[in-house]
């Protein structure tokens, strides 16, 4: 169905590029040199089984959440386990795909190696290792149309959040909402995806510039079938853009104060909320 995974360091000879079919990921360990390529011996070893094991679950995967429902196999685990925190609403456990991904090889990259730190980024999505007095500096694209760095927050081993994810209507799955972009740091990338994904259905209002229709019109294969995804949204008034962002800013809230995620960071049409404890120079930026 696909062609070989491809592997190789980047030009720099310090990036790991894993790739196969949809899956792209971006990988950098830091540490002593020998430690870093047998780290990278290992997310190799482990990745070119991901795809054929989610494509042997995907039937399931396209499917609402279900409980009853134990994968086969260990992506697939973590995309429904992460499902399984925001029960109540509508979501298949594709909605955490690249978080689970991220964080299955992030997981091998890191297993039995002495590292100072590790990510692995998955178009975005990214899941991440730090050990003590170690960082990680990250960006905040508020537009995927325009991928300018809007923020920027320096993430700690202190902080409860070794996940990143962002969602939005201009990305690269379909959203049920309108919302440029919302970026949530959670315990894992994952979890990270799954809210960023709910988060974003949330921020919604009805107004003539919005333009939707069934996902299964472009993508019959789409897991959310006949429900109405957003195509294109047009310049709204200030109005309307407070009340779709009040209505994901709820939905952020209700996640945080259950201990599903750290923070978010909404965007839509240059207005900005966070919600949750986000780092001082992200909010900075998002004010």
């Amino acid at each position: 169905m696909f062609a070989p995974a491809q592997m190789a360091l980047l030009p720099d000879g310090r990036r790991l590029h894993l790739n196969h079919g949809p899956i792209d990921l971006i990988i950098q360990a830091f540490g002593d040199a020998d430690e870093v390529r047998k780290s990278y011996e290992q997310a190799m070893s482990c990745f070119p089984e991901i795809l054929p094991t989610l494509v042997a679950d995907l039937t399931n995967l396209r499917q609402p959440y279900d409980v009853s429902w134990t994968p086969e196999g260990p992506v697939a685990r973590r995309m429904q386990d992460a499902c399984s925190n925001f029960t109540g609403e509508f979501v298949t456990p594709m909605a955490a795909v690249a978080g689970g991904v991220a964080d299955e090889v992030l997981e091998a990259l890191v297993c039995g190696r002495r590292l100072d730190k590790a990510f692995v980024n998955n178009g975005g999505d990214i899941a991440f290792y730090l050990t003590e007095g170690q960082s990680l500096t990250a960006g905040l694209v508020a537009d995927y149309h325009l991928p300018n760095i809007d923020g920027e927050c320096v993430l700690t081993r202190d902080m409860p959040v070794r996940g990143i994810a962002t969602s939005g209507w201009k990305g690269r799955s379909f959203s049920l909402g309108i919302a440029d972009s919302v970026t949530v740091l959670a315990k894992e990338a994952a979890r990270a995806d799954v809210a960023a994904t709910l988060i974003a259905n949330a921020v919604n209002t009805d107004h003539p510039a919005i333009e939707r229709c069934p996902a299964s019109d472009p993508d019959p294969d789409s897991d959310l079938g006949e429900q109405l995804v957003t195509l294109n949204v047009g310049v709204l008034d200030q109005q309307s853009v407070e009340t779709a962002l009040d209505a994901g800013e709820k939905a952020a809230i209700a996640a945080e104060q259950a201990g599903h995620i750290s923070a978010a960071v909404l965007v839509l049409q240059n207005t900005f909320r966070v919600v949750g404890t986000a780092p001082a120079g992200l909010i900075a930026q998002a004010a």
